[in-house]
């Protein structure tokens, strides 16, 4: 038996939601297959890329600094 190493996306945790869609090259939604198999060994858990999309682009824009430093300033400019 091989050791998984951890993937970049850790367990998912359980979040509210809200349906969106779109299109992305099946190239793409191939990675994003193989990458929920993946998930699925490293973790134990089936999922599927629809699952994982938003946890991904979550992930991106938290490590986005240039989108966490606007964020910063939009929200010290608002008063409260």
């Amino acid at each position: 038996m091989s050791t998984t190493k951890k993937l970049r996306l850790g367990p998912l945790p359980k979040t509210e939601s809200t349906k969106l869609t779109f299109s992305c090259p099946v190239s793409l939604k191939s990675d994003l297959d193989r990458y929920a198999t993946l998930h699925a060994q490293a973790y134990g858990e089936a999922v599927d890329a629809m699952t994982l999309i938003p946890h991904m682009l979550e992930a991106f824009m938290a490590g986005d600094r240039a989108f966490r430093r606007r964020q910063a300033k939009n929200e010290k400019a608002t008063p409260a």
